[in-house]
């Protein structure tokens, strides 16, 4: 089994490892199409699709895999959302993991145009938040990672590719 991750983030590449620890495992720079900061969970979740669509496609892979970090609103608030995509023949799989509150000065920058990763680095004062335990690992006192939250993600994908799988094995056809 080979699967091009659509990330050269540290985060999405070792969930990703953890939940396929028998994958051969290719990681490609992959245009998310989307802004450099998504403000929603459709633009979130079209970012994760177009990177594992652009990774389906190359390098023989089995499986191309899209994970996306966003944010989106309910009502004032911001939230931290992520999406992930797994891009397996002629199927598509998505789901969206653990959502957490920004606080407000976190929302007002991103508000001005701002990219989280840029903000966190200035809050946490450290270089490359992104890459590590990520805004939602500040926001929790590090009881949840990127790594961790994405791997929910990837858990959920692996999850609904199986089910498929088993279901063309007859496993859950209905009797009668």
């Amino acid at each position: 089994m080979k699967i091009v991750i659509g990330s050269m983030n540290k985060a999405k590449i070792q969930a990703v490892k953890e939940v396929f620890p028998e994958a051969v495992i290719v990681t490609e720079d992959a245009d998310s199409g989307v802004s450099a900061q998504p403000f929603s969970d459709e633009e979130t979740r079209q970012g994760a699709i177009n990177r594992a669509l652009s990774c389906l496609d190359t390098q023989d892979a089995t499986f191309g895999i899209g994970l996306e970090g966003g944010v989106m609103f309910i009502g004032n608030q911001l939230y931290l959302c992520n999406w992930g995509a797994l891009a397996f023949s002629d199927q598509l799989y998505t789901a969206s993991g653990a959502r957490i509150a920004l606080p407000h000065e976190i929302t007002e920058q991103l508000i001005q145009g701002r990219e989280l990763g840029d903000v966190m680095d200035e809050f946490a004062k450290r270089k490359q938040v992104r890459q590590q335990e990520g805004a939602v690992g500040i926001f929790t006192s590090e009881r949840i990672s990127r790594r961790s939250m994405f791997r929910h993600v990837m858990e959920l994908l692996r999850g609904q590719w199986e089910f498929t799988k088993e279901k063309k094995e007859s496993k859950y056809r209905t009797r009668r």
